[in-house]
């Protein structure tokens, strides 16, 4: 992520919705890397593709089903230049099949 993404685009780490987003995140993804080291490459990777969402790949889940982390993407009143993402909640592949 460039210098300009990390000053404009951020996840509203100091939150009840951001550790929602953590509990939810390691409740389900069975990755070995902590989600600190990958906050960058999600935000990164919602940016390039204009979603409010990342997937985290049924083989990378504990329950071997995909699972989605949606956000909402907010303006900081005190500073309209910065994006916060907060954590609005997840869905598992089986749950948008139902839709």
């Amino acid at each position: 992520m460039n210098t300009l993404h990390k000053n404009t685009f951020q996840f509203d780490y100091f939150s009840d919705n951001f550790i929602a987003f953590e509990k939810d995140f390691y409740k389900y993804a069975n990755i070995n890397i902590p989600l600190a080291f990958l906050t960058d490459d999600i935000l990164e990777n919602m940016i390039s593709t204009k979603n409010n969402y990342f997937r985290v790949n049924a083989k990378n889940c504990k329950d071997n089903l995909d699972h989605y982390f949606i956000f909402r993407k907010n303006l900081v009143k005190e500073n309209k230049s910065i994006i916060l993402f907060q954590y609005v909640g997840h869905k598992s592949q089986t749950e948008l099949k139902n839709l």
